[in-house]
């Protein structure tokens, strides 16, 4: 009996974060990401999520969408491909939505798809908890707990399935955010529904808590006394999102856009809200340093929120030249599992891969793991 896998690709998915939309909801903002020079890569994260099952292609039929929604993909492995719904040379949510309930009403083992949180919702709007799926993280923002932590990592959990290894299923929040108020720099987050997803733990992320405010305000002002003060006026500083990061930008008196990457020097604020190739434009003027977080309840550094970090720009920067700052509750709420590094390129997840300094204070370090997802 053959694995009869159902496979949906958002290939608009992402296209926002390079080019610092965050998001890309909506064609007028998909068509403004390509304008600005942003590349669609929900099939290239595809493409590294099925390879992971190309031992198991007489064991498998895909069961997808035509084109560049899944078919185009699969055939170029080749898969075994039945094409059981045809959408328009322009994609939309109700393509997704249609096609989920088409690969519904034909019995698939599993729905795999490629998005974000905004694909996380069609799907659970289109198909019941008696279909399992998986996510293939490929979207700007990825709150949801129906992502596997890497492309690599869904298609572990595919195989496993294939192989008949027993995986439990449980459900799993949809969350998505408002993208307004998020290019705003203000985080709504919604929950919308589970879906019923196969929960290996070493693959799949947690639920990042959308909602949650940094509570200790002080071990904060001390991170960022630190930073500030180990500043060498030499060097410009790129500065990530999230909150641990704005309190050193607050700590220098700057304007930060939260949710977006921000560039300073000699502590004067010189590029806000700063897209990819305006970032490696800079870095190839002058020796730079990355202050960087990790997402809380998820432990990635790379590829959550700050697509604008591109492997390009991680490699100019260098790995020496990375600051992570996070406080110490933070990584206690890990549970000792590493931190995830999901570029988009493997070889730089790998170089990124082993133990790093994280400040966790004025002067206080921790080491800590950094996983390479290899299995």
């Amino acid at each position: 009996m053959r694995f009869k896998l159902g496979l949906i690709v958002n290939p608009l998915a992402g296209l926002g974060g390079s080019v610092a939309l965050k998001g890309s909801d909506g064609a007028q903002t998909a068509a403004k990401a390509i304008a600005l020079g942003a590349e669609p890569k929900a099939n290239i994260r595809t493409r590294a999520a099925l390879e992971q099952l190309l031992a198991y292609r007489e064991q498998l039929c895909i069961y997808t969408v035509n084109d560049s929604m899944g078919e185009q993909v699969a055939k170029e492995l080749g898969f075994d491909v039945e094409v059981v719904y045809h959408s328009e040379r322009s994609t939309t949510a109700q393509d997704t939505e249609l096609a989920a309930k088409a690969l519904q009403a034909i019995g698939v083992d599993l729905l795999l798809f490629a998005g974000g949180d905004g694909t996380a919702r069609n799907i659970c709007h289109a198909i019941d908890d008696a279909l399992p799926a998986l996510g293939i993280p490929a979207g700007c923002k990825i709150h949801s707990g129906v992502y596997a932590i890497t492309p690599k990592a869904a298609g572990r959990v595919v195989e496993m399935l294939v192989k008949g290894e027993l995986v439990t299923l449980s459900e799993s929040d949809v969350m998505d955010i408002d993208e307004q108020a998020f290019r705003q720099g203000a985080v709504r987050a919604k929950r919308y529904g589970e879906l019923r997803v196969p929960s290996e733990l070493r693959y799949v992320q947690a639920v990042k808590n959308a909602g949650g405010k940094e509570v200790d305000e002080l071990v904060l002002a001390d991170i960022a006394a630190f930073v500030v003060s180990e500043m060498d006026e030499q060097y410009q500083y790129i500065m990530g999102s999230g909150s641990t990061v704005a309190a050193v930008m607050e700590e220098m008196g700057l304007e930060n856009t939260l949710l977006g990457v921000d560039l300073v020097q000699d502590q004067a604020l010189i590029g806000q809200d700063m897209t990819a190739q305006q970032l490696l434009s800079a870095v190839e003027q002058a020796p730079t340093k990355l202050v960087i977080t990790l997402i809380g309840g998820q432990g990635h550094l790379f590829g959550r929120g700050n697509q604008q970090l591109s492997p390009a720009l991680i490699r100019a920067i260098g790995k020496d030249n990375i600051i992570v700052v996070a406080t110490k509750s933070k990584l206690q709420a890990l549970q000792g599992r590493p931190l995830v590094c999901d570029t988009g390129d493997s070889e730089l997840d790998d170089e990124l891969s082993g133990y790093i300094q994280i400040t966790t204070g004025f002067n206080d370090h921790v080491l800590y793991a950094v996983g390479h997802f290899e299995e």
